[in-house]
């Protein structure tokens, strides 16, 4: 049985900075535990004093750890990247000994964020400190035991990887079609025979938002209906990660918005506003919160042609619209939604796309279903590495 070592026994911090201005992309780290391209405004920011990351060594955030029950931390891959001074770094003192994708395994457990959250509870601001960070425990194998682990996770990682790009090529696909059927050629002003313009209310038989459940957070259970929040909905995706599930009687609660096959959920609030995506068969029954709201169309046949018409850029900009302050707005009413002008394409032209876009998103949700069950066989894997 392998017994449990001091983590800061293996790693050593690093501070290198950016004297010489030669590295240029700048990443910042995200709570999901990845880099990510830097949005930051650095216009007369010296970057001199920014720090260099490099291929395999690690960055973290050890801000408000106990608040947000997961610590941003990851391995970085790659060439060089300069982050924030505020990002402590740090490396494998020797990889003979510990992989850092081994490490960065154990860092990606639930069960690392609840205990580095246990002990950032006592720090100021729920903040985690670096000699904390470094008493952390964990098992270190031999290094063969390691490789074995690690080659085990990265053949799930690249099926994973590799069902994402699959998805992305259907999803562009549908939307090829959908600009070629649709968009293309098309003037609003001089629709071609058989069109018409209308609004979503029009064509819709319901259009509304949920509510928090009564309790909140604390009414939430293992299984049970779903709740679909915010955090689940992306443009044509539907994200599993986070999934709360709420009683029955709670449900009975939300009957007014109860989810249907083909219903579509859209965000109408927040960073996520304007996104959405067609909920999936295999999460009903459901009900959605005061975040998302339903779209349902008055014929099934129409709810493809809604979803496409929904996602591209126009009519996000359109619906979100400008403030007077000139800022995006980061609401949407259900008023807007059933007010918004859509141009009604012929009933055999929309049946026609229906049928190829069926077919499409078909194989989608199967790569989706996979990827799924991939992502459980990952979290199996790094639950076995803690034994």
């Amino acid at each position: 049985m392998t017994t449990n070592k001091r983590l800061g026994d293996y790693i050593q911090e690093i501070d290198v900075r950016n004297r010489d201005l030669s590295a240029t992309e700048l990443v910042g780290l995200t709570i999901n535990k990845a880099f990510i391209p830097s949005v930051a405004n650095v216009i007369g920011t010296d970057l001199s004093t920014y720090k260099v990351i490099k291929n395999e060594q690690f960055a973290c955030s050890l801000m408000q750890v106990s608040r947000d029950e997961k610590m941003p931390i990851a391995m970085f891959t790659g060439d060089t990247a300069i982050m924030s001074p505020a990002y402590p770094m740090f490396e494998v003192i020797d990889k003979s000994v510990l992989l850092p994708q081994y490490l960065m395994m154990w860092f990606s457990r639930k069960e690392f964020d609840r205990e580095a959250s246990f002990y950032a509870v006592g720090g100021v601001r729920g903040s985690l400190t670096w000699e904390d960070f470094c008493d952390l425990s964990l098992p270190i194998p031999p290094i063969e035991r390691q490789r074995e682990i690690v080659a085990e996770y990265e053949t799930l990682s690249k099926r994973i990887s590799l069902n994402e790009r699959m998805i992305s090529k259907l999803e562009q696909t549908a939307q090829t079609l959908y600009r070629k059927m649709f968009v293309d050629g098309i003037d609003k002003e001089n629709l071609p025979e058989g069109w018409k313009m209308g609004t979503l209310g029009e064509i819709c038989s319901k259009i509304g938002s949920g509510s928090t459940p009564k309790g909140g957070k604390d009414c939430y259970t293992n299984s049970g209906i779903s709740l679909i929040r915010s955090m689940n909905v992306f443009d044509f995706n539907f994200c599993y990660d986070e999934l709360a599930h709420i009683s029955n009687a709670q449900a009975t609660l939300l009957d007014g918005v109860t989810i249907q096959e083909k219903d579509i959920l859209f965000n109408i609030t927040g960073a996520s506003v304007a996104r959405c995506c067609m909920v999936p068969n295999n999460v009903l029954p459901a009900r959605v919160n005061q975040h998302v709201m339903i779209i349902r169309s008055k014929h099934d046949f129409m709810s493809y042609y809604l979803l496409c018409t929904l996602c591209t850029d126009e009519t996000k900009r359109s619906l979100l619209g400008m403030s007077q302050s000139g800022s995006t707005r980061e609401a949407i009413t259900k008023t807007d939604i059933e007010s918004f002008n859509i141009a009604i394409p012929p009933k055999e032209m929309l049946k026609d796309f229906a049928s190829q876009a069926d077919i499409i998103f078909s194989y989608t949700d199967i790569y989706k279903q996979e990827n799924s069950k991939l992502t459980e066989l990952q979290s199996l894997l790094l639950a076995r590495i803690g034994r």
